[in-house]
């Protein structure tokens, strides 16, 4: 009876404990810094150093546009610009749907610059409550501020697009770990590009490329596959994997040239190229490559130092697997 009472009582114990952790999680977190005090000087200079980075970087457009994923790498419609709409959703393997939300004055004239600029580098949003993280806060926060200032400017640039998008929803028990999700930023100097190798460390963290580049296991970058390769992308059609892009002679890009790889980029900025229509049963590439193209010849060159730099990773990537 002793024995069956103290089991009891552990038990109740154990479940106030679990019930006081997730009403802290829920309530008390994510412990984001209030909204910095900013007024964004919209200079011609910001807006175009912003314009660079939110469509050929960070690449902010590629989700927060609509795109036509009827093409090759799912263009970019430009009438829509920041309009918002993307869908990320069980099918494609996250936990709940989420929408991109919609980034021009329509949806945002209510915010601060300081709400904005929070919002991109903590992942919180106007009230302070935390955004999935499908928005790679956690690398925009480790950019230089004026880069970030810049980006701000030119979203505030936007025409508006009038568009309501749909609210976000996380599934079970994601709704509540959310809250742990948002981290501070922790801002860093953009390097002076005569420092080829610094310079495309910090591009190659604006652009995420290790976030879609690597293994993942819930969310996660499994540590020792950093740009090797392997992340999935559930489409209806199968599951499509990012390549390794080390340079491993044999399953990576070893034997790629600078010129290979500027040209790999620069292809899809041909005025001569279209995209071509995917056909029924063909997969797609999630890789805006057609953002990616309009980066500067020096900034892929920096990017391409940075990445001959790693150490290489053996990983045969099976590109495609078709859905049974």
């Amino acid at each position: 009876m002793k024995t069956l009472k103290v089991i009891l009582i552990i038990i109740v114990v154990i479940l106030l404990v679990v019930l006081a952790g997730g009403v802290y999680i829920k309530t008390a977190l994510p412990n984001a810094d209030p909204a910095p005090k900013l007024s964004i000087e919209a200079t011609p200079e910001r807006i175009e150093n912003g314009r660079y980075l939110a469509n050929h970087v960070a690449v902010c457009m590629d989700c927060h546009s609509t795109r036509n994923w009827e093409l090759f790498a799912g263009p970019m419609d430009v009438n829509g610009m920041g309009g918002g709409g993307e869908v990320f959703n069980q099918e494609m393997g996250f936990p709940g749907t989420f929408y991109a939300p919609n980034l021009t004055p329509y949806a945002l004239a209510s915010w601060t610059d300081g709400e904005i600029f929070r919002a991109i580098t903590a992942g919180v949003d106007k009230e302070g409550k935390a955004l999935f993280p499908v928005m790679a806060s956690h690398r925009f926060g480790k950019m230089d501020r004026e880069d970030l200032y810049d980006i701000v400017a030119y979203i505030r640039s936007l025409a508006p697009v009038k568009k309501n998008i749909p609210e976000s929803k996380a599934d079970f028990p994601v709704n509540i770990l959310i809250n742990t999700m948002p981290q501070k930023p922790s801002f860093t100097k953009r390097p002076d590009t005569s420092d080829e190798l610094k310079y495309g460390a910090y591009l190659v963290n604006a652009a995420g490329c290790v976030d879609c580049h690597s293994k993942t296991d819930k969310g996660s970058i499994i540590a020792g596959t950093e740009f090797g390769g392997g992340m999935e992308f559930a489409q209806p059609v199968g599951i499509v994997r990012a390549p390794n892009i080390t340079f491993d002679q044999q399953t990576g890009i070893g034997t790629w040239t600078q010129e290979s790889f500027l040209a790999r980029f620069k292809l899809y900025a041909d005025p001569a190229y279209s995209s071509p229509r995917v056909e029924n049963g063909s997969y797609n590439t999630p890789m805006p490559w057609t953002m990616y193209a309009g980066m500067k010849d020096t900034d892929l060159r920096a990017i391409y130092s940075y990445l001959k730099s790693l150490v290489p990773i053996n990983n045969q990537v099976e590109r495609f697997t078709p859905k049974k």
